[in-house]
């Protein structure tokens, strides 16, 4: 392998780990800033429920949440019969003046993480946010390991 070539596959390997280092912190960062607006902490008591399932509020929950027996759907897409439980369920704690958050946690409680289409940034989650990260990780080692193998496998002919 030439002087050249080597180097080249250094910064290759360089730049590739800067990036898989630079999207983990970018990760990081999206799961744990707090939402970009604050919710308001109770409806306007004359809302019915009707009131709160038109809002927009309910829409966004309802469009994050996902419905446990259907195949990729959120509860806002689904009718099955638990999706419309769920829904119940949301506008009831919506009208006890829980915010999006006490919502998502009580949840994810009863339910699991399934429940969220964005699960948290938390220990138990590491895999499977950090894990496409580490399996490109693992993939770019592998490729630089086995090119660099190749040319030193290479006999130099010196005519």
């Amino acid at each position: 392998m030439s002087c050249t070539t080597r180097h080249l596959s250094r910064q290759w390997v360089a730049a590739s780990a800067s990036a898989i280092l630079i999207a983990v912190v970018i990760l990081v960062a999206l799961a744990a800033s707090p939402p970009a607006t604050a919710q308001p902490a109770a409806p306007p008591p004359a809302a019915s429920d009707a009131d709160l399932v038109r809002s927009d509020r309910f829409r966004r929950l309802a469009a994050e949440l996902r419905c446990l027996v259907c195949q990729n759907q959120s509860l806002a897409d689904s009718n099955a019969e638990l999706a419309v439980d769920l829904r119940d369920e949301v506008v009831r704690l919506m009208r006890t003046g829980a915010d999006d958050r006490q919502i998502k946690r009580h949840l994810v409680e009863r339910y699991g993480d399934f429940v969220l289409y964005r699960p948290t940034f938390e220990p138990r989650n590491w895999a499977l946010w950090l894990g496409p990260f580490l399996m490109l990780a693992v993939g770019a080692a592998v490729v630089w390991r086995t090119s660099r193998r190749r040319t030193q496998s290479v006999p130099v002919s010196s005519e």
